[in-house]
């Protein structure tokens, strides 16, 4: 296992000011990570910044830490043909990119709708996995695995994304497996690792306090989809079993890339740190 960090943990300090990207990966490196995944949009910009691209090459290679996995939305379901075909083109263009990063792995979102209902995901899917097939092929001539990560609501429970991952049938289409996300659509996280873990070309760590629909804690809280309270906790610190769903991963003997994925309201950097040093503490003593 190569414990890592999410670019997305330190949002936080970029949208601020106070770090840029190159600042998060020096930092990374600082505190024993061995690899840093790319978000672009949140703190940084590609398009605006073309030369980024080199530079985050040129600084992960300086300080000795791999570029795991690179992030980024997309969304199939569209109204027009013409839109469709656009989205598939900007999602190649940014397989490019990740050629470019020399990473290997790439998440890339895939349908949303204000409607999440199974009717509409099993008439969605083939139009879903046609355009994933077509973006696994391009990926193919890189050997980049492409994925698709559990979150969104519409494509988050275990056996959605399983549905996905069969119908596109590529090799190398697989999921980036976000451990805590589960819960946003009300399913067991213990559950859904156990479900999900032999799919999986990445894991993302994240942690959540949970509080039952009737009992509203207020600001800084969303809701899943049955409306039970949610908010992004230190890896280690929330509610999800986090020694159990680490000794599932550890057991399975799955070796490759593991981030941290922190999005609570503690300050960013201390709450990432904490929640890596969990990590490491915990998959050590399971």
């Amino acid at each position: 296992m190569k414990l890592g960090i999410s670019s997305y943990s330190l949002y936080q300090a970029m949208h601020a000011g106070r770090m840029t990207i190159e600042d998060v990966i020096e930092w990374v490196a600082e505190i024993g990570g061995q690899h840093i995944e790319i978000v672009p949009g949140l703190g940084f910009d590609f398009n605006t910044n073309p030369e980024l691209e080199e530079k985050i090459v040129d600084k992960a290679k300086s300080v000795g830490i791999d570029i795991s996995n690179y992030a980024i939305g997309a969304n199939f379901i569209t109204e027009t043909e013409e839109q469709y075909e656009a989205e598939i083109a900007r999602v190649i263009n940014e397989v490019d990119r990740v050629h470019r990063l020399g990473a290997k792995l790439m998440r890339h979102d895939v349908a949303s709708r204000p409607d999440t209902s199974i009717a509409n995901f099993n008439a969605d899917l083939e139009k879903v996995a046609q355009a994933c097939r077509r973006i696994a092929d391009h990926a193919k001539q890189y050997d980049i695995t492409t994925s698709v990560e559990n979150h969104g609501y519409y494509v988050q429970a275990s056996d959605r994304v399983q549905a996905l991952v069969h119908a596109v049938d590529r090799p190398n289409f697989k999921t980036t497996l976000d451990v805590g996300n589960f819960v946003c659509v009300d399913e067991n996280p213990v559950a859904a690792v156990k479900n999900n873990l032999k799919f999986a070309s990445m894991v993302h760590v994240k942690d959540f306090y949970i509080r039952p629909s009737y009992r509203n804690p207020g600001e800084g809280w969303f809701t899943s989809a049955s409306g039970n309270f949610l908010r992004g906790a230190i890896a280690g610190q929330g509610d999800l079993d986090m020694y159990e769903i680490l000794r599932i991963v550890k057991a399975s003997g799955y070796d490759g890339y593991m981030s941290i994925e922190y999005e609570g309201m503690e300050e960013c950097t201390r709450g990432t740190q904490i929640a890596f040093n969990n990590v490491i503490r915990i998959w050590n003593e399971v």
